[in-house]
């Protein structure tokens, strides 16, 4: 075999496509260096596309859109979509726990495999294969804004309104070691009453946190605004 559908190149090495598609339970030659070749390559690449496409975003945004452009899960959709599960080399005990379905070796395939076309028809063909792969992805990309931490979101908000950092404290920790649920209360001073979330850990409820109080200050904020603009129409 020397190409696979959905994949512009045709490998003049086919030794590189089958080593690409080989785990490292099938014994032998595997993946895992054309793995850590095509991870570079891939952000290089989805870099450059992303400088050229957003020409006015700002650094932290161009980074927040590039890690969700490369991250695991959409690179395991894009094997999904190329159907490459069926053609991995894997050992019998990943076959039957499905590997071949696997968020993380689908992702890593799709990296071996633009480290081995870098290998095998240099960077003009790799740089073609990832456009084609991420290309579509980068209209459907959201806004940097809503890719960023919630708490980052608070604390920008609250900055820009001149008001005092958040404050989180965990109010209760509770199950196994194994399914630990975190209660997190968010204040804000006098600005809002506290608000709480719940989740498995304390980085996420934090972050539910965050965004609850978000919304709610958002929310306040536009109140006030169309206050002032019903007080200036009453006024004129």
């Amino acid at each position: 075999m020397d190409h696979l559908p959905g994949i512009d190149h045709r490998f003049r090495d086919p030794d590189l496509l089958a080593r690409a598609l080989t785990h490292r339970s099938h014994g032998g030659g595997h993946y895992e260096r054309l793995e850590f070749l095509g991870d570079s390559l891939l952000n290089l690449v989805a870099s450059e596309l992303l400088y050229r496409r957003r020409p006015l975003a700002p650094e932290g945004d161009l980074s927040r859109l590039r890690s969700r452009l490369v991250r695991d899960v959409t690179l395991a959709e894009i094997a999904l979509d190329l159907d490459l599960g069926r053609y991995l080399r894997l050992g019998q005990g990943e076959l039957r726990s499905g590997g071949f379905l696997r968020e993380s070796i689908l992702a890593d395939v799709v990296e071996s495999l633009i480290g081995a076309v870098y290998l095998d028809g240099g960077f003009a063909a790799a740089h073609r294969v990832v456009t084609d792969l991420i290309g579509d992805r980068l209209d459907d990309l959201p806004d940097a804004e809503q890719l960023k931490d919630p708490k980052t979101r608070l604390q920008e908000l609250l900055q820009g309104q001149g008001f005092a950092l958040p404050t989180y404290t965990v109010l209760a920790e509770s199950g196994a070691d194994h399914a630990k649920r975190f209660v997190v209360e968010c204040a804000i001073g006098d600005v809002l009453p506290p608000v709480r979330a719940e989740a498995g850990s304390r980085r996420k409820a934090e972050q539910g946190a965050a965004r609850i109080m978000h919304q709610a200050l958002r929310e306040q904020m536009e109140s006030g605004r169309e206050s002032l603009k019903a007080a200036g129409g009453s006024n004129g």
